[in-house]
């Protein structure tokens, strides 16, 4: 798992490939943990938190609107 500082470093097709990643290594861990396979209950907390990490950095990294723009 990669800190913000790391991930601020990647350029936006690496941070999608890596949110995409994250995302399938979540639902393997749901499925998981359905079937009673999960013995790592803190993989679930850490990868959640991961996309949270990816997901601001790409909305950070967005042009801002044209509403905002025009205040």
């Amino acid at each position: 798992m990669a800190d913000a500082k790391e991930l601020r470093d990647l350029d936006h097709d690496k941070l999608v490939g890596r949110l995409n990643d994250a995302r399938e290594e979540l639902m393997n861990l749901r499925f998981q943990q359905s079937s009673g396979e999960l013995t790592d209950f803190n993989r679930l907390s850490v990868t959640r938190r991961e996309i949270a990490r990816i997901l601001t950095i790409l909305n950070e990294s967005q042009p801002t609107t044209s509403k905002e723009n025009s205040e």
